[in-house]
């Protein structure tokens, strides 16, 4: 009787165990196979208000916004908006004398959904066609507006660029930095390859002005930590193809130390959870549940690949110790664990863009208990109806080579 419980519960874990990993499996193989779509540059350049929120980022503010004021797109066909929340008043005059059109907030709790919000409202939608979505330490890479511009002139209404590490200055910043051009190769170039609408990442995305002016109006997003997550819930929702860029980099800081990571992941599993509970609200109802719905449902189900990774390392560790001390737990044999093990260990290959290949990558892999702790411990205090955004410092610039 025992024999039989455990093999089930071994088989069913298999079988979760597989279907997450085919899956990445057959989306890790289309990114790399199949060739990105490319725009060409479009002659009308479309009305961009570029929209930056920025929450206590004294360290990056100046920099992001002289990069997007200086950006190589017709000066009169785009404006920056900044909503500086809680920025100090040496900051605030610095910023006055840039070409940046500036509204300071105040809120009791700082909010993205509310600064973005704030500005989608005291801005003319009549004035701009497309509203892009940059963080307070986004720096855009030369001809990314006009890639942008390309993708809308082809139709688009949602697009989201390639964004990609600003500083690899720490081994947890280069784990960092991998792990977003693994997402990026599996949700966003990946779906696409399978005709998927790209996952959103939170910045460097543009959409139609009025279109996002009416998600961030929407009741209950100003709420939402996870608004991001929403707006792209309401993409899929409205039928909208979010396009994918994998030519248009926008610099993103990434973490450089655990206490940090720890804030930002536990963010992102709440942002996850509040996701997934979209798909099972009842206010939020789909009626046309398209192959977006279904592949999109199955994305948030997935865990988080650190986790996925501990898992797989957890059940072969309890092989071992079967093996070695004559007891069964897990009754499922052993071998296609070990082919299962090994399609996971491709799926990563192929996801991880050749420039990681380094012996500097290597010797940051040590640090991966490290992450998987900090991991662990974040996911112990989700609160999910957290209704305060849990903000990450952020300090990295040229002039700063590590962060403080």
């Amino acid at each position: 009787m025992m024999y039989c419980a455990s093999y089930i519960f071994s088989l069913l874990l298999f079988l979760y165990a597989a279907i997450n990993v085919l899956y990445l499996l057959v989306v890790a193989v289309a990114g790399r196979w199949v060739r990105p779509a490319q725009y060409a540059a479009a002659a009308e350049k479309k009305r961009i208000a570029v929209l930056i929120t920025s929450f206590m980022e004294d360290a990056v503010i100046l920099d992001t916004v002289r990069a997007a004021t200086q950006h190589n797109y017709p000066a009169e066909r785009f404006d920056v908006f900044l909503a500086a929340d809680r920025l100090q008043p040496e900051t605030l005059a610095k910023l006055r004398q840039l070409p940046v059109i500036l509204h300071e907030v105040h809120f009791e709790t700082g909010s993205k959904a509310k600064s973005l919000n704030h500005l989608l409202n005291v801005i003319d939608e009549n004035s701009y066609e497309i509203a892009l979505i940059l963080d307070g330490d986004n720096i855009m890479e030369e001809g990314f507006l006009d890639k942008v511009n390309a993708a809308f002139d082809a139709g688009f209404g949602a697009v989201q660029g390639h964004r990609t590490a600003k500083n690899r200055n720490t081994p947890i910043a280069l784990l960092d930095a991998l792990s977003e051009e693994t997402n990026n190769h599996l949700f966003r170039k990946g779906q696409r390859a399978l005709g998927f609408s790209s996952a959103t990442i939170g910045s460097g995305m543009a959409f139609r002005f009025s279109k996002l002016k009416e998600v961030y109006n929407k009741p209950g997003i100003l709420d939402n930590p996870a608004c991001d997550r929403e707006v792209d819930f309401e993409m899929m929702k409205a039928g909208i193809v979010v396009e994918y860029l994998d030519g248009a980099h926008v610099l993103d800081e990434k973490v450089a130390g655990r206490h940090v990571y720890r804030r930002q992941r536990r963010r992102w599993l709440e942002s996850q959870l509040v996701h997934l509970r979209l798909f099972f609200s009842r206010r939020e109802r789909v009626v046309h549940k398209t192959k977006d719905y279904w592949n999109k449902l199955f994305i948030n189900l997935i865990p988080p690949r650190l986790l996925f990774t501990a898992l797989l390392g957890a059940v072969l560790l309890i092989y071992l110790l079967q093996y070695l001390f004559h007891f069964h737990l897990l009754s499922f044999p052993l071998l296609p664990w070990l082919i299962l093990c090994g399609l996971y260990f491709i799926a990563l290959l192929l996801s991880i863009p050749g420039a990681f290949y380094t012996f500097t990558t290597l010797a940051a892999l040590a640090h991966l208990p490290v992450l998987l702790f900090a991991m662990l411990k974040a996911a112990t205090g989700l609160k999910p109806s957290r209704k305060e955004f849990v903000h990450t410092p952020k300090t990295f610039t040229k002039e700063n080579e590590s962060p403080k």
